[in-house]
């Protein structure tokens, strides 16, 4: 389910201290139930996820990814020239001492993603290429709903675009992100999560 920005932005979440400049781009409630602190748990699913390039079930998603990436060879918007450290600084730069000192989160391998940081609340990833320089913030939150364990993930895309042609990248991808790629990756990440759950469970 999409959420308003606000169920971001209205928790302290230590992201707010690292990535005011950013755009609270889109916030979603994970199909994710379980205890307290079962946030682990989803940061190891999710990185797990990332290395392997999971993109969501549907052929619309996966057809969508194949394009971006083609196009991203064909425009270098993806070279390594305009990524982390080179095009833009890491925001493990702008981390407190504690967070800086503190669990930086899985390796995520040769995806464009970096870990930033990890708490027993929320984790960080980082990527940047020739149009945005992007956080995929990950958070563990109550839901509400009073029912067993009462907690459920939580996931905010936060994008800082690069000039004229990141916003213009932003604004065209926009459509394709809520046909296409969210609600795809909404079902795989369910999906995973049961499937964990239930491996767990008999253990």
């Amino acid at each position: 389910m999409r959420l308003p920005r606000t169920d971001h932005t209205r928790r302290p979440w230590r992201i707010h201290e690292i990535a005011g400049d950013f755009t609270v781009e889109d916030v979603w409630a994970l199909p994710t139930p379980g205890g307290p602190d079962d946030l682990p748990e989803l940061v190891r699913q999710m990185a797990e996820g990332i290395r392997d390039g999971v993109n969501g079930d549907s052929p619309l998603s996966r057809l969508l990814f194949a394009v971006r990436w083609k196009l991203g060879a064909l425009l270098g918007l993806d070279k390594p020239a305009t990524g982390i450290g080179t095009r833009t600084a890491s925001l493990r730069e702008r981390l407190p001492a504690d967070l800086r000192d503190g669990p930086r989160g899985p390796d995520l391998g040769t995806s464009p993603f970096t870990s930033l940081y990890e708490t027993g609340e929320e984790w960080a990833a980082e990527m940047a290429n020739k149009t945005v320089h992007a956080v995929l913030h990950v958070g563990w939150v109550a839901d509400g709903s009073g029912g067993a364990g009462g907690y459920r993930g939580q996931l905010a895309v936060l994008v800082k675009p690069n000039g004229l042609l990141g916003s213009l990248y932003m604004l065209a991808i926009k459509p394709l992100r809520y046909v296409g790629v969210y609600p795809a990756l909404m079902r795989t990440i369910g999906r995973t999560w049961q499937a964990n759950a239930a491996g767990r469970s008999t253990h």
